[in-house]
């Protein structure tokens, strides 16, 4: 895999707004500074101190975890062009994350937006984590336009139980004989039967040497795009 990466982005609360960058290792580890308070989850939604709990008025938090504010940052998006080769896409990211309400959030909601070749390609308000949202984009690009990242490759699937937010795609890398003959959910060649030769988990995003584009006939979630109308 590739080196711990650097993304630029920005935090928004009641108190104001301010750059900042996080960092991450594509797989279970993001890291960021807030106001001189360093932040560290597996997800976006699941960022929590490191040092206790700070001061109430700084910020707010459900369960440990920041809410009440508006992350965004930028991710590099590689895409593969028919005739071109591959070309430098960015992936701008928006999660809001609204105030606690009992047990959860009165609001969270994600943005994507795929910047490629000077033109802009958004996911559908409706989506709320990375799989359908990565989905719906490569469905708005160009024909001949693949998405080169975790989420659309050959050796990735997710766990019948649901993806969260981001993260939670199961990479297959080193049991590909196993993963091809992958039919479903149940069954001697069901997902829940070879779960456990996982590799490891990675965020869609993320990019190894191994890639290789999804076709329709393979693992447990089936092709990249699912086929459907936009929305």
């Amino acid at each position: 895999m590739t080196a711990m990466q650097r993304w630029p982005g920005r935090y928004t609360d009641r108190h104001g707004s301010e750059e900042i960058v996080f960092e991450s290792d594509g797989r279970e580890s993001i890291r960021t500074t807030i106001r001189g308070v360093v932040f560290e989850g597996d997800m976006m939604d699941d960022l929590g101190a490191l040092s206790g709990t700070p001061p109430e008025q700084m910020f707010s938090f459900l369960d440990g975890a920041l809410c009440s504010c508006l992350l965004e940052w930028e991710v590099p998006m590689p895409v593969e062009v028919e005739g071109q080769g591959v070309r430098a896409g960015v992936l701008h990211c928006s999660l809001r994350l609204g105030d606690p309400v009992g047990p959860g959030l009165d609001e969270q909601s994600l943005i994507t937006t795929l910047r490629l070749d000077g033109h802009e390609y958004r996911n559908a308000d409706s989506q709320d984590d990375f799989e359908e949202a990565l989905h719906d984009i490569q469905r708005r690009l160009p024909r001949g336009a693949r998405i080169k990242a975790c989420v659309a490759c050959a050796w990735s699937d997710y766990s019948p139980g649901g993806p969260p937010l981001m993260a939670g795609l199961a990479c297959f890398r080193d049991a590909k004989d196993r993963y091809r003959r992958c039919d479903g959910k149940q069954g001697p060649h069901g997902i829940f039967a070879i779960w456990q030769e996982r590799t490891e988990f990675v965020q869609e995003t993320w990019l190894c040497e191994e890639f290789e584009h999804r076709t329709s006939d393979r693992g447990y979630r089936g092709p990249f795009p699912y086929r459907g109308p936009l929305r």
